[in-house]
């Protein structure tokens, strides 16, 4: 099985979660849970009403052991933010952000999750994929359906100090399973239905859910959230998409609701049909009018994100040739006129501009609010 450290992607992710938090509020407080020593406890003061702060401890944001650990591989590294970013979204419905502070999972340990993503056999009996048939045809051989979990932990300020108080976790769920008949040699693909996909994570949720019961930090009572994550295959330029979830707000898991959540890279291409025809056009239009401005630009494409067909976020990606400082600041703020003109009023956006090499700027809309901001300028 393969075991990966923390890529870029979701360090950036990181990154971008702690850049849209405030000041740091300073208390000495014990953490909860089962840490009985003293430490100093801080929570980031965020600017937005909608984001959580984050528990930092001894000033440093403490990561997850479990963060980028998979079962097998998958280039797709769209993936990594999206299925961070939707088991957020899922909690921010379970979990107010006026009311719980964010951590990502302490909970789970490395070692108990790779056992948990390898197959089920005499030496792993915890393992949560199937048991080798021993078939390597790809219609008839048992697949690896479970890639990867994630863990965020939401606590509460109780008797002064912050307790684990809910729990998310992300199940993600191979759409197609890679794997090599022999090693080093090519490799073949086993396609998993959506129905699969369901029928097996619903497994896969049932066990984690039993098994974090088992554990003191976690109890019979406190609430847990899980959702199903599809994950994209490597041919594509999007990330996956939670597709159900459900809570269990004490012992098993509740009754599991089916999410529409879709993505598409626009513009389409090779005849697929939009989602949307007319957010479609309009992205088009916003490119033409960017490109015909500045015309030095190696690509300009967008990561749409759907609840069914309404627009939820756009994330574009705009490549330039060029890195001089007035022509980086000049096309930032030329490039979010043209958004407030031409893209969907509705959506959040998340622009980023860039080289091959490096990030020049970055331009966000949140509940139609922008802000912009020019890397390396004074």
């Amino acid at each position: 099985m393969k075991k990966f450290i923390k890529t870029t992607a979701l360090l950036m992710a990181s990154m971008v979660l702690l850049s849209a938090c405030g000041n740091l509020q300073n208390s000495s407080l014990s953490s909860g849970g089962s840490d009985s020593g003293k430490t100093s406890i801080q929570t980031t003061n965020s600017s937005d009403s909608g984001t959580y702060d984050v528990l930092m401890s001894n000033g440093k944001y403490k990561t997850s052991p479990i963060s980028g650990l998979t079962a097998a591989d998958n280039s797709n590294q769209f993936n990594t933010r999206s299925f961070e970013s939707g088991l957020m979204k899922l909690s921010q419905d379970q979990y107010a952000t006026n009311n719980y502070v964010f951590q990502e999972g302490q909970v789970l340990s490395a070692s108990v999750v790779n056992k948990w993503l390898d197959r089920k056999s005499k030496k792993n009996p915890t393992g949560l994929n199937p048991a080798s048939n021993g078939s390597t045809d790809e219609n008839k051989r048992a697949p690896m359906y479970f890639q990867q979990m994630l863990e965020e932990d939401y606590l509460q300020k109780q008797d002064g100090k912050y307790k684990l108080a809910g729990m998310s976790i992300g199940i993600a769920m191979n759409e197609v399973d890679y794997y090599q008949k022999k090693q080093y040699g090519p490799t073949f693909q086993t396609k998993i239905s959506r129905a699969e996909q369901k029928a097996q994570g619903e497994k896969v949720a049932a066990q984690v859910v039993k098994r974090l019961r088992q554990d003191k930090k976690v109890g019979k009572d406190m609430p847990i959230t899980v959702g199903l994550y599809s994950v994209a295959t490597q041919d594509t330029l999007i990330g996956g998409n939670y597709f159900a979830y459900s809570v269990s707000k004490s012992g098993a898991l509740g009754n599991w609701k089916s999410l529409d959540y879709k993505s598409q890279m626009l513009p389409t291409v090779n005849n697929e049909k939009p989602i949307s025809s007319s957010d479609n056009d309009a992205f088009s239009n916003f490119k033409s009018h960017i490109q015909d401005y500045f015309p030095n630009l190696s690509g300009v494409t967008a990561q749409a994100h759907y609840d069914g067909k309404s627009l939820k976020s756009l994330d574009v990606t705009i490549n330039t040739q060029f890195d001089g400082l007035a022509q980086v600041s000049s096309f930032t703020q030329f490039v979010q006129d043209s958004a407030g003109k031409y893209l969907p009023s509705g959506a959040d956006l998340d622009i980023s501009i860039q080289t091959v090499d490096n990030q020049q700027s970055v331009i966000t809309r949140t509940n139609g609010k922008f802000n912009s901001h020019v890397y390396n300028a004074d």
